[in-house]
């Protein structure tokens, strides 16, 4: 059942080109050429209970636009949006009681006073009965380690801790659907792998829906099944992270270690058709193919039964490489 559905969505903005110098300066107080941009253009997407979709596209793609419209900061030109039963720029009070919202550059926490205080405040604001707050507190400290930071002012946090602290806000009052903007940005691999593992653990026990915009395409492999690729307002890609391989996947390839320097004849390996063979020195030989085409584990069998080989390297294509793939093409595909 969807919980988010998006029809046709569009948000144009004006703006006006300003003309530079002094003269320019003077020229623009009295004549302005305006220009419209569409920073999302006629999108459509729905979004199952429970499901976690990631939502990824370049620096100006639409991606913060479209999360703004999701959770009723903007209002769109064109088009309608519905998520948990309201429309969320119409009927904000009733629906930001249901969503929880992370930006990953901004915090909800007060800044001079200490978390617990500010998760007492939000679970006045949220009308949180003290059992749920509780409960929720002790879910939080066993997968983020929250208790030490309880009485600390939030200016002391490091932006890790910080992070921590604003995803149980963001889940405290049991949110049925969550935005979450660049949550791991500026982080490093341990306070990353925390935040991973909460996400993981609160969507599988509580069914949140959760959509994820990022640029660490890391984060999307690690947690979300789906994905939404966007580019200059327009929806490239909507499906499965599987699909995507499939559909885009790159050539993969194979990099293997003699154990003694020398000449290697490819033709006896008999992949000469479909695979390209390269020695790229007295040691090392590469091999690139379609694995569409050709099954790595029996390219990986044949060099091994055919060659000396100290060692082989299987590199398959990187989720950043398809997604450049995808910009490349500039083609829609939905599923």
């Amino acid at each position: 059942m969807a919980v988010i559905e998006v029809s046709r969505v569009s948000k144009r903005f004006k703006t006006y080109d300003r003309k530079e110098g002094v003269w320019g300066g003077i020229q623009n107080l009295f004549r302005r050429n305006p220009r419209e941009v569409k920073a999302v253009d006629d999108v459509s997407f729905t979004v199952d209970a429970g499901e976690m979709v990631g939502y990824i596209g370049a620096n100006g793609a639409g991606k913060s636009t479209t999360i703004k419209m999701l959770t009723g900061i903007l209002v769109p030109s064109s088009g309608s949006i519905r998520a948990n039963g309201y429309v969320p720029y119409r009927d904000r009070h009733q629906y930001t009681r249901g969503i929880g919202v992370v930006f990953g550059q901004r915090t909800q926490l007060w800044w001079d006073i200490a978390v617990v205080e500010s998760f007492q405040l939000l679970k006045r604001i949220y009308d949180v009965s003290d059992r749920t707050f509780e409960e929720q507190l002790e879910v939080f400290d066993a997968v983020l380690n929250l208790k030490p930071l309880l009485y600390t002012p939030v200016r002391k946090l490091s932006l890790g801790e910080r992070m921590r602290c604003d995803l149980a806000a963001a889940f405290l009052h049991r949110p049925r659907i969550v935005f979450l903007d660049e949550p791991t940005i500026g982080l490093d691999v341990v306070a990353k792998e925390n935040i991973r593992q909460f996400l993981k653990r609160i969507n599988a026990e509580l069914q949140v829906t959760v959509v994820l915009t990022t640029h660490d395409l890391s984060d999307i492999e690690e947690l979300c099944r789906r994905v939404l690729i966007i580019d200059r307002g327009h929806l490239l890609f909507d499906g499965s992270l599987e699909g995507l391989r499939e559909r885009f996947e790159c050539k993969s390839q194979i990099v293997f270690e003699l154990r003694e320097p020398g000449q290697v004849d490819f033709g006896r390996l008999g992949f000469n058709s479909t695979v390209e063979f390269q020695q790229l020195d007295a040691l090392r030989c590469q091999a690139v193919f379609d694995k569409k085409q050709v099954a790595s584990a029996e390219l990986i069998k044949a060099i091994v039964n055919s060659l000396a080989v100290r060692d082989v390297m299987l590199d398959d294509t990187t989720i950043e490489e398809i997604v450049r793939e995808i910009y490349s093409r500039g083609e829609v595909v939905t599923r």
